[in-house]
């Protein structure tokens, strides 16, 4: 599939996403009860936030709870949604830091400008634009954050080298996304993708390593933080007329949400 084709799909799922303040991450079927989006943040986390922010997270994982935020600090979240992880990065990083989103969805942008107007969030500023090329100088961003969208991105190479041209030397990248595990046959890995809502397909986990390397990075690593078993998509692949347990053993474990890290190298003087 093209990469405008993608990115135009994407942006009409986030735009009906944010008109309704809801999940549309999975099976409609499995709206609201999906392993993938459900309790990602805790009771604490949430408290004070708006829930519109909460209703539009369309993640798989936590990001600002892992990336080990500092006071002072500047952090970008590619793919900002509705705003829930720039604000709760707009609290780690405190009144010395500040917390940018970027999204390329009108709809989503004002939902996130009208979330952080109600949370009173005053270090959060939310740009227009696409994550393979993000409206910031080189050398610009401490952190980079991600939930579960650059899975989404056609050009997800170009993406990478964006983020590392906009962290400053020594920045890291730290995002949640779905990874995939070993040889899966291609009509099912669509299938399941699908049901995961990774309308441009997740990278192998190896593949994701080589790529962030090849961007520039260096202590890269990825971490499972939910499995997903085909049980969770019962529903969803027998309604596409799939024997459920005569598969089971070529997907079980094989599709997960991951903390994806690695850092720029630090500046080395060379006298």
């Amino acid at each position: 599939m093209p990469t405008t084709e993608i990115t135009e799909i994407v942006r009409e799922k986030y735009a009906a996403a944010a008109t309704r303040a809801g999940s549309c991450c999975g099976a409609p079927a499995l709206d609201n009860v999906s392993p993938i989006t459900s309790n990602l943040y805790d009771a604490a986390e949430a408290e004070g936030l708006p829930a519109e922010a909460m209703l539009a997270s369309l993640g798989c994982g936590n990001p600002t709870a892992l990336a080990e935020l500092k006071p002072g600090e500047t952090v970008l979240d590619l793919g900002s949604g509705g705003g829930i992880d720039v604000l709760l990065s707009a609290r780690r990083v405190g009144p010395t830091g500040r917390a940018y989103g970027l999204d390329m969805t009108d709809e989503m942008l004002a939902l996130a400008r009208e979330n952080q107007r109600k949370a009173g969030a005053e270090n959060v500023e939310f740009l227009k634009g696409q994550i393979e090329q993000i409206p910031l100088p080189d050398n610009s961003v401490d952190v980079i954050i991600s939930n579960c969208v650059i899975n989404l991105s056609g050009d997800k190479d170009r993406v990478l080298r964006e983020a590392f041209r906009v962290l400053k030397p020594g920045g890291r990248f730290a995002v949640s996304d779905v990874v995939t595990r070993g040889e899966i046959p291609e009509a099912l890995r669509s299938d399941i993708l699908l049901w995961v809502g990774c309308l441009a397909g997740a990278l192998d986990e190896k593949d994701y390593a080589a790529k962030l390397t090849a961007a520039g990075f260096d202590a890269v690593s990825i971490e499972p933080t939910r499995i997903y078993q085909v049980e969770d998509a019962r529903e969803f692949l027998t309604g596409k007329g799939i024997d459920v347990d005569a598969v089971a053993p070529q997907i079980d474990g094989k599709f997960f949400s991951a903390f994806v890290r690695a850092t720029k190298p630090a500046s080395r003087c060379c006298g």
